[in-house]
């Protein structure tokens, strides 16, 4: 049983905690296990990348409540990506799950993931690559927003938190905003961690204004 006062903390210390932590998602009667590889850290209203950061709206509520709760949102208008809360109760923190090893349930990961247009599908080091990709392989929508993670008859469960040393830290993939902060975490040399994408200025919307998950903030 994991205590929920490990979560409460600020993400950047929650963040290399999820490193080789264990997550578990029952979705229509088909699990998959995965073991968390790659992480990224969003400080709420410290934190100019974050949903949070101009404050408390219906579509972050969650991320005000207490730590260990899942926090969904859609992105581009094509994938969902998947959160942790963290923090005490009242204030904004999550981290991002960013990549991860699939543990349990390859076959059913499969099926959840679409082929190339030359039918071929990701090698199994990258079902989970990416954070559209492990929401997908999760079965994670924003339906799973607000679950807690810490509840045993909870559809999606953190089983059990990591906590490695052997650990890299650099800026965060595809953000404009906090673009230099090295606030995100990864296994190193883990084969499922996704690859390093700049972030940029193309889209012009302000901070949090897409309801889609806020541009390319928090992705």
């Amino acid at each position: 049983m994991i205590d929920r006062s490990r979560l409460s903390q600020p993400a950047l210390q929650v963040a290399p905690l999820l490193l080789g932590a264990v997550l578990a998602s029952v979705v229509h009667g088909a699990e998959v296990v995965v073991r968390i590889t790659e992480v990224e850290a969003y400080e709420g209203s410290a934190d100019p990348a974050s949903h949070a950061f101009r404050g408390r709206t219906e579509r972050n509520e969650v991320m005000f409540g207490d730590a260990g709760h899942l926090y969904c949102y859609f992105v581009y208008g094509m994938h969902w990506c998947a959160n942790i809360t963290c923090a005490e109760s009242g204030t904004a923190s999550a981290v991002l799950l960013r990549a991860a090893e699939i543990v349990t349930g390859e076959s059913v990961a499969r099926s959840r993931t679409p082929r190339s247009s030359h039918g071929s599908q990701p090698k199994a080091a990258l079902l989970a690559s990416g954070p559209a990709r492990l929401a997908r392989v999760l079965g994670l929508t924003g339906s799973a927003t607000g679950t807690d993670l810490l509840c045993d008859s909870a559809p999606v469960r953190l089983l059990a938190l990591g906590g490695a040393d052997d650990h890299s830290t650099g800026p965060r993939v595809g953000v404009a905003a906090a673009a230099d902060y090295p606030w995100r975490f990864w296994l190193t040399g883990e084969p499922s961690v996704s690859a390093y994408r700049a972030g940029g200025r193309r889209r012009r919307d302000p901070v949090g204004a897409r309801k889609a998950g806020g541009g390319n903030r928090q992705t």
